[in-house]
Order: C-alpha cells, then structure tokens, then sequence
C-alpha cells in the first residue's frame, strides 16, 4: 500500500512538471511573437530566441526605409522555404530597440546578421540580399563546399543568365578554388560553376587558373588568378564588371553605387536633355573603361527632381552642369574637374591625376590671400564672402567665376576697370571669388561667370545683373539699385528703432516690476 502511494505521487509531481514546462514553453513563444513565419525580437525575448535556435538569421532594419522593406519581404519569402528546417529568421526594429541594438554593436545599416549556437558576440555577416532566393542560396553555400559547384562542361550553364562566374582550375583541391567559393559565399546573387572543361582552352585560349565572367554564355572579362590573389580582390572584380562601365543614379542603383567595393567614384552631373549629352555621355564611358578596377563612374541626371539631394550634398547647381567630380566614400574628400571641356582625354588626365595623388581637393574654403583687400578688386574666398557682401553699410558686386573658364577670364580686365571706376567711392566694393575652390552657401541662377549684386542693407539680399557687360551699364545697374536700397533701408531704420525702443521698454517695464517686488 505504501508502494502505491509513493509511486501515485511521484506520478503527480511528473504530471506538475510537464504541465509547468508545456506552460514555460506556452509563455516562451507568446513572448517571441511571429509574423508571416520570422520572429519579432526584442530585448526581452533576444536572448531566449539565441539559446532555442542553433541557426539565428536577423534583419535589423528601420520601417520607413526602402532598402528595410526590400529585405524584409525577401525575409518573408525565405522563411516559407525555411519552415521545418534548423534555420529560422528573426527581425529586429532598430527604432525602437535602440538599446539592444547598441548593445549588439549593430549600428550599421543595412544589417543581417547570422548567430550560431547561441553566440552573440560572433555573428556572421550576411550580404544585403536581393530576393530570397539570395538568402537560401548564401545559407546553402556556407553550409557546402566548391564541390557543390563543380559541373563537367560549359554546356551545363543556362544561356540566358545575365551574369555567370566560371573558374576554370586545373586541380579542384588548389587554394585558388578556396578563394573562388569564399567569393561565391559572399556574392549569393550570382551564378558561379567550377568546372576543368578543357573547350574553355579552344574556345576562349585562356590557360588555366582563370576566373571567366559570362554574361548570356559570352565572354566579358576574364581573370587570371594569381597566388596573392585575395577572396577581396576576386570579389572586387566580379562586382565591377558586373556593372555597365557607367552606371546611372536612380533610387533602384543607389544601394548598389554605394555598396560597391570599389570606393573611388567619378560623378558626371549632367543634364539628360541637353544637346551635348550624347557626345559627353560617350567621353564619360570611354574613358570610364580605363579605370573599371579603380574607380567607378556614375551619372547624375541634374533634372530628375529625386536627384535633389544628391546635389544638395556636392553642392551643385543645375545651371552648373555638365561637370564632374571625383570623391572617396572613406574621407569624402571632393574633388573638381577643372575643365570646361569635357572630352576624353580631359576625364581620364583628371582621373590619373587624383589616383596620383597630384589634383587638389574641392575645398570649403582656400585660405585667405595675404593682401585680399589691398586691390581694386577685393579677392574674396569661403571663409571671407558672406562677412564681406552681406555687410549692411556697403554695396557690393561679386564676379563669380571659374579660373578655367574662357568666358570667366575675359571679364577679368572689365572688372578690374570696373574697379578703377568706382575706386573713390567708399561704400561700393568690387570683388569676385572662384566658384570652383570655394563652397557657395547662396542661391545662385544662371551659369558662370555670374555677375551679382549685393546692396547694403540689413536684409541680407543679392540682385543678379542681367544686362550688358561694359562699365557704363554696369554702374548704371549699380547706382538704380542703390537708390531702391536706400528707400528700403529708410524703412529698415524705423522698423530697427521701434524695434529698440520695445525693447528698452520691455527692460525698463522688469526693472520696475522687480523694485516693487523688493
């Protein structure tokens, strides 16, 4: 009888556990929501997702951003294949998980990371894919070897791929086959093959040891792989080329310009509808061909309204185009093509010049002439220009030009006689200032060299000069607008007084209020 009560509760403790467990595990994935198969994780339920899921794949990704919902519905895509296998995907809103995410270090975006067996500290990275078939592939190509890749002849590869890598080895165990399927693990939206198809010799009179890019079966580029050859540089190679030599910036390239592993970039800002665009486009690409490994070309159509603040941030005008320049996405450091002529030979010269070491940057600022404003023309650079025109007890007239500029240069000589007419007269200054060496914070209309106004007045103002280019109509232009700013300035006077006297008012109005509270 005692047996049968021992043996009776220790069969109700067993029943209280795996009650609690099936419990514990009820409140586990209440608290690890799902949505279209991917796990919502939070700080709360990060930890918990690591240690239940051996393979842990998260998109940290913001809401509202573009390239976040492109990934995500690959994320959607890939999790419908993945049900029922040891990977499960997981996404982590880096908006409002702002502290997980710090304590992650996944700061960067966009970000996909891969945790294994419950490691937080050791994820791998994951490249931005590209549909979900990007994800299961990169998933199945870590877990593989080159093996998997390995066909016997060139026939086994579909014509119709855009792009198709091909290493052509003579031993399948070499390094350089190592290199070759580390490059295919990170390149997931790529078509790669091995193979030891001695056609590739006749058809193409390639040796071995090649790394072939096909696009549609026909041969773009190839690549002789070498015993310092990297899985960076490979990887470099197949990304370049599998790029046109100039690609367009659009919002559908954007991630692609600005992900590529080539971090030098030549930026053409043209305008697409422009009679010289065809004859500009082609230098471009020629010469853009010279230098596929080393910089990456790409043009701006400066009348496509959504390029705005890819202007906003070179700081270029629509009216300044056609130009180009050259900028490296480590230091951001700018530089400017000096050239009104934007031919071949001008773009590649400019282009080895930079890689050389040898062109200048396109600086805020030049540093302040000694001796700036000794001349009859004042020579004005970043630092000095808004200090200078926008001063409210002189009238001033800016040339802004470009140093390059034939058309700039020939009104050199009429500035200068402009200033010699003028010199005796105190509130007028005549200046000018290098548009292409100085950043201008004003809104400029119309190409360079651009004549500009600058009247005295507390309003901070400028009146483009329309008119003829000769000093009598010059002074003409100078002297009407400054009986309309002395008219302005009148108004500007009394509104400054009254203003003063409010607040002296105001003052005076707290001081008695503070006397009485003593």
């Amino acid at each position: 009888m005692r047996t049968l009560l021992l043996l009776g509760v220790t069969a109700l403790c067993l029943c209280v556990f795996v009650a609690a467990d099936k419990q514990a595990d009820r409140q586990a994935d209440e608290s690890s929501p799902e949505k279209d198969g991917i796990l919502q994780l939070k700080k709360g339920n990060f930890r918990r997702a690591l240690r239940k899921h051996k393979q842990l794949l998260v998109h940290f990704y913001a809401p509202l951003s573009a390239e976040g919902q492109r990934i995500t519905e690959a994320f959607e895509g890939a999790a419908a294949e993945l049900q029922g296998s040891d990977f499960k995907l997981a996404v982590i809103d880096v908006t409002k998980e702002k502290d997980l995410v710090k304590e992650l270090n996944a700061t960067g975006l966009p970000s996909i990371r891969l945790y294994l067996s419950g490691d937080k500290d050791n994820p791998v990275d994951c490249p931005a894919p590209q549909s979900s078939a990007s994800i299961l592939t990169w998933l199945e190509r870590r877990a593989g070897s080159a093996a998997d890749l390995i066909i016997s002849d060139l026939s086994q590869l579909d014509a119709s791929e855009e792009l198709t890598v091909v290493g052509f080895f003579q031993e399948l165990n070499s390094e350089y086959v190592g290199v070759f399927y580390a490059a295919a693990i990170d390149l997931p939206d790529v078509t790669f093959a091995v193979t030891q198809d001695n056609k590739v010799i006749n058809k193409y009179g390639l040796t071995y040891d090649v790394v072939l890019l096909l696009k549609k079966s026909k041969l773009i580029q190839a690549y002789k792989m070498m015993p310092q050859t990297s899985k960076e540089e490979l990887i470099i190679f197949v990304t370049v080329y599998q790029m046109d030599p100039v690609t367009e910036y659009t919002g559908k390239t954007a991630t692609q310009i600005l992900t590529a592993p080539v971090l030098n970039h030549a930026l053409l800002f043209v305008n697409k509808s422009s009679a010289d665009f065809k004859d500009i486009y082609s230098a471009f690409n020629t010469a853009a061909n010279a230098f596929r490994l080393k910089i990456l070309f790409v043009w701006v159509n400066v009348d496509e309204p959504r390029n705005g603040r890819m202007m906003e941030y070179f700081r270029v005008g629509a009216f300044e185009a056609p130009l180009v320049r050259l900028v490296n996405l480590t230091d951001h450091v700018t530089y400017h093509l000096p050239s009104d002529t934007l031919d071949v030979e001008t773009i590649k010269k400019f282009c080895q010049s930079y890689l050389e070491g040898k062109a200048k940057p396109k600086m805020q600022s030049e540093p302040i002439p000694d001796g700036w404003d000794t001349q009859p023309v004042k020579q004005l650079v970043g630092m000095t220009l808004e200090k200078v025109v926008f001063n409210p007890n002189k009238t001033v007239f800016v040339m802004f030009y470009l140093p390059y500029s034939q058309e700039s240069r020939a009104l050199f000589p009429l500035w200068e006689e402009l200033a010699e007419a003028l010199e005796e007269r105190e509130d007028v200054v005549v200046a000018r200032i290098d548009a292409s060496a100085n950043d201008i914070n004003l809104s400029m209309h119309g190409s360079y060299p651009s004549l500009c106004l600058f009247p005295a007045l507390y309003a901070e103002r400028m009146v483009v000069y329309p008119g003829k280019r000769k000093v009598k109509d010059l002074i003409k232009f100078l002297d009407k607008e400054m009986e309309k700013a002395k008219k302005f300035r009148v108004k500007e006077d009394e509104d400054r007084r009254k203003y003063i006297e409010a607040v002296k008012a105001e003052e005076a109005k707290k001081a008695n209020e503070s006397k009485d509270e003593l």
